[in-house]
């Protein structure tokens, strides 16, 4: 198919599986294009690779479930450096030994819906 020259943008946004409470965030790149027909489309890439669109069936990554909760970037890694921060002590000993370990957040942690949801809970 013969199309006219595309225009990229990048976006990312953060997910919340709803069924199993796992978050995540992915960034994509967007491709507008024009066919020779003047219709417009877009292209999907995440990671060089070319995907649905994470706006119309967003599949949850951990349990393959469907209702997931799509929000702006920033959501997951937010809650996860308020979780990082609450579970570490704040004794000089601690902050001193927290300098020689990185405080990287575990890659491998499952974040629950409550997890990511708690900050916006009222007191």
């Amino acid at each position: 198919m013969s199309e006219i020259a595309a225009t990229t943008v990048h976006e990312a946004y953060a997910f919340a599986c709803m069924k199993c409470g796992y978050g995540w965030e992915q960034s994509y790149e967007i491709e507008h294009h024009v066919d020779v027909h003047g219709h417009a489309f877009v292209v999907y890439t995440a990671g060089g690779e070319r995907v649905p669109s994470p706006l119309s069936t967003p599949t949850c990554t951990n349990c393959g479930g469907h209702v997931v909760r799509i929000m702006r970037a920033g959501r997951v890694a937010g809650v996860q450096e308020l979780l990082r921060k609450q579970q570490t002590p704040h004794t000089a000993e601690a902050v001193a030994k927290d300098h020689t370990v990185s405080t990287a957040a575990d890659p491998d942690r499952h974040w629950r819906l409550s997890d990511l949801l708690h900050p916006f809970q009222r007191r």
